[in-house]
C-alpha cells in the first residue's frame, strides 16, 4: 500500500470543502477516500498508533455511512 500522493490528499480536501460548504458530492462516497487516504498514512507509519486510530475510526464511519447509516 503506497503513501498518498499530495495532489491526492489536497484533491481530498478540495472535495471535503466543496461538501461542507454546499454539500456539492456523495457524502458516503468522500468519506470512503478519506478513510482510504488515512488508512494509507498508517500503513506508512506502522509505529504511529494515533494514526491507525484514526484512520479505523475514519473506515467505520465510511462502513456506517455506506450501509445507509
Amino acid at each position: 500500500m503506497s503513501r498518498p500522493t499530495i495532489s491526492e490528499v489536497s484533491e481530498l480536501l478540495a472535495d471535503l470543502a466543496d461538501l461542507r460548504k454546499s454539500g456539492a458530492g456523495n457524502q458516503s462516497e468522500l468519506m470512503s477516500r478519506k478513510a482510504d487516504v488515512l488508512e494509507r498514512i498508517a500503513a506508512a507509519r506502522p509505529h504511529d498508533v494515533d494514526a491507525a486510530e484514526v484512520a479505523a475510526a475514519a473506515r467505520a464511519r465510511a462502513d456506517e455511512l455506506t450501509a445507509g447509516g
